[in-house]
């Protein structure tokens, strides 16, 4: 029987990793020193989005116009926040059902990718000794427009040199999910993306991938 993928396409925070929580303690800070209210449910319209877009999310709080310089200032002094935040992962934080469904959509001859908006995502594979299971990472080192955008999907459809109905997207974000539609791609929900209703699957655990990509 003919595969209906070839490759598969995951976003990485949410998905093969959770790194929410150094997010939002590197944001909070950010918010903090500026005064602004910052929680979960507003941290919650960060994800999937990019730093320099969750930044004008928070700002929309503040009655104080900032320039661009200082906009930058905050972005970049939040990402070595996070960063210095992230030297505490490792491998230890992986959860083991997502390597070893790696391992198997490897061993059954999949194209694998990671399409993600962060620009750190190459850094947090490496904490967690992953780069090796991807064929491809595009991030957002690598694309002009975020997501809901198409082109970070685009981008890795073309780098695993497959068409865009050969490729399966794993997302657990809304706007990860618009823009995998966006490049003509289905989608298998995870997370709080299960209950949308254009994704083609709903997944309740990442190993559940292994059944649609026998």
């Amino acid at each position: 029987m003919e595969r209906k993928y070839k490759g598969i396409i995951f976003d990485l925070d949410g998905v093969i990793c959770h790194t929410d929580k150094y997010h939002y303690m590197a944001w909070k800070n950010i918010a903090d020193g500026l005064g602004i209210y910052f929680d979960e449910e507003i941290n919650n319209r960060l994800r999937g989005v990019s730093r320099m877009e969750s930044l004008e999310i928070i700002l929309e709080r503040s009655d104080k116009k900032y320039s661009d310089k200082e906009k930058e200032e905050f972005a970049n002094k939040k990402n070595e926040l996070y960063k210095e935040l992230l030297n505490e992962m490792s491998e230890k934080d992986l959860d083991k059902k997502v390597k070893d469904t790696l391992d198997i959509l490897k061993q059954r001859g999949y194209k694998t990718a990671i399409a993600s908006s962060s620009k750190n995502a190459k850094l947090i594979l490496s904490k967690l000794n992953l780069i090796d299971f991807f064929d491809i990472i595009i991030d957002g080192n690598d694309i002009k427009y975020s997501k809901p955008d198409k082109e970070v999907f685009e981008k890795a459809g073309i780098g695993l040199k497959l068409l865009p109905n050969e490729c399966l997207v794993v997302e657990d974000a809304a706007s990860g999910v618009e823009g995998a539609i966006r490049a003509g791609m289905q989608v298998a929900g995870i997370g709080d993306a299960k209950k949308l209703g254009d994704v083609s699957y709903s997944l309740e655990s990442f190993e559940d991938l292994q059944k649609y990509c026998i």
